[in-house]
């Protein structure tokens, strides 16, 4: 069985990706970002199989068998989706000898939100949130590594995974989480190449959900 993990003429991305409301596929041809294809869908009523009914009408198999890096959203958003999603991530993965790896949504959503804000220096941390329901928050720290203000320069690493919790400190740097499907799938395609898949075949056993909640919250 041959492990993708070797860079070769025909490597490939796949990325999948979800929000509160929808669900979308990107997908990248040797990092060359005019390749890009995307696919973006509303939730409907029978997630679970439109979910591998729409993946098998935007990839081919060829293309499939092409992938050499697969990336996932984690969460936090919607949380059937966001388990779907995984499920089906750890799936291919298995199937085609294919490292996984993943992200979360807040961690995704960080540089554009530190590039609308212009945040650029060196070490600064902010924190990206989301109100619930009922009480408290799920919040993520995020970290600039980078001060050069060229976009494509700016790296952020997320220092606090999103977690509960009851209140947020006013003195800290905030911003609510704002999904964006096209600008997120993009992203999710970068940090995916950018990232050095450290993991072996067998990553994809370490790939979970994350919903620090009740689904029912």
């Amino acid at each position: 069985m041959t492990n993708k993990l070797n860079h070769g003429e025909n490597n490939s991305t796949l990325v999948i990706h979800s929000t509160d409301n929808s669900f979308g596929f990107g997908f990248r041809k040797n990092n060359t970002l005019e390749s890009d294809e995307l696919f973006i869908k509303k939730f409907d009523n029978d997630l679970c199989n439109n979910l591998i009914n729409d993946l098998n009408k935007f990839i081919s198999k060829e293309n499939l068998q092409k992938i050499n890096k697969l990336s996932v959203s984690i969460g936090p958003a919607n949380f059937n989706a966001s388990r779907l999603i995984v499920v089906l991530a750890r799936t291919i993965s298995q199937q085609i000898n294919c490292p996984l790896d993943s992200f979360s949504s807040f961690e995704i959503m960080a540089k554009r939100i530190a590039l609308k804000n212009n945040i650029f220096s060196n070490k600064k941390t902010f924190w990206i949130y989301k109100k619930l329901k009922r009480k408290g928050f799920i919040a993520g720290k995020y970290e600039i590594c980078h001060n050069e203000k060229t976009p494509s320069d700016l790296v952020i690493r997320e220092t606090v995974l999103p977690k509960v919790f009851k209140e947020l400190e006013s003195k800290e740097i905030l911003f609510e989480a704002i999904y964006d499907d096209k600008e997120d799938l993009k992203e999710l395609l970068d940090l995916s190449n950018k990232n050095l898949l450290n993991s072996n075949i067998n990553s994809w056993r370490k790939v979970l959900p994350l919903y620090p909640i009740s689904p029912i919250n």
